[in-house]
């Protein structure tokens, strides 16, 4: 297991578990999970006990578009991922440091010790709501502009401002960046980087203009609930994706959750942070390959694995204890 799990103390090389955040998501993508895993079936009925939603049903045979809402994507994905941690870690995985792009930031924080399953999955269906609420009252939109560095797509946002507000919400990779904001004004910012060089810009499709000042309007609310809940001090170092550094309580988790709301997702800073943990291997727990492809692409020589399928779930398997890792159902 050497390379995949360790301490991160300089005598074994750790791993960051990394998880998913929306646009992950694909129809079916608990199957596999449920169809041959009990304690994946058990986390995903204490899911739909704690929703009141057919979580279970809807991850195994609901279309892309129910997928596709955002108040049905967020606690799919992120209770999609806790199984995945659940089975990892009862086989003994122990990663030096966890962290979450975005949405995956609440997976992430369970994992770490510092929210329940139950606060965490209450929390992440609110915010999909109060997030769809925006997308329903604003013209917002999202884009990815490849090929550009990130501060030639700050000037291309900058140059954008009379038309409308946009902003950048994610610092994927060194050359792809994503902005949001009015849906016009992305369209002006996304046609001055394409002037500026950029190979091409790719406009998402996601339920809401995420990661911009648009989602003020829901930011007290959501801080309101973010007290109702307890935040625990991290028993795993958990790096934040609002900062790029340590979360060093769980009082500073629960600032940068209201913080994420409105700020940029700082994931290049995240790889970088871990990559002087030392973190040498990087493991995608939930559905997807997109940080996997991320942390290949910003650091060069990462090893990563992902876990979103039944062939390489096994094969992540393999290289755990066997003897500790849950029994399939036939």
């Amino acid at each position: 297991m050497t390379g995949w799990t360790g301490p991160g103390d300089g005598t074994q090389t750790g791993c960051l578990a990394m998880f998913p955040g929306q646009g992950s998501q694909r129809p079916g993508m608990a199957r596999h999970l449920l169809e041959t895993y009990p304690s994946a079936r058990r986390l995903f009925a204490r899911a739909d006990e704690i929703l009141g939603l057919p979580l279970s049903e809807i991850c195994v045979s609901g279309g892309a578009e129910e997928l596709g809402r955002t108040e049905i994507t967020q606690p799919a994905i992120a209770t999609t991922s806790l199984a995945v941690w659940e089975l990892l870690e009862s086989a003994g995985y122990r990663p030096a440091a966890t962290a979450g792009h975005s949405l995956g930031e609440y997976p992430a924080l369970v994992a770490a010790g510092v929210l329940s399953l139950e606060s965490a999955l209450e929390l992440v269906r609110l915010r999909g709501r109060l997030m769809g609420e925006v997308a329903r009252e604003v013209p917002g939109a999202m884009a990815a502009v490849l090929g550009l560095p990130a501060e030639d797509v700050l000037a291309a946002c900058a140059s954008a401002g009379g038309v409308g507000l946009v902003q950048v919400a994610n610092y994927n990779e060194p050359l792809q960046t994503v902005i949001s904001g009015h849906e016009y004004a992305v369209e002006a910012a996304g046609r001055t980087a394409l002037d500026a060089g950029a190979e091409k810009v790719v406009r998402l499709d996601v339920g809401a203009p995420f990661h911009c000042s648009l989602m003020e309007a829901v930011e007290e609310e959501f801080t309101h609930a973010l007290s109702l809940h307890a935040f625990a001090d991290p028993v795993l170092p958990v790096i934040s994706s609002v900062t790029g550094t340590y979360v060093g309580s769980g009082e500073e988790a629960r600032q940068l959750l209201r913080r994420q709301l409105t700020g940029p997702v700082r994931w290049v800073e995240v790889l970088r942070t871990a990559a002087r943990h030392p973190v040498g291997a990087y493991t995608e727990i939930g559905p997807g390959r997109v940080l996997s492809g991320l942390a290949r692409r910003t650091l060069g020589e990462a090893r990563t694995r992902s876990t979103g399928d039944p062939r390489r779930l096994t094969a992540l398997h393999g290289e755990l204890a066997p003897a500790t890792w849950p029994e399939p159902v036939a």
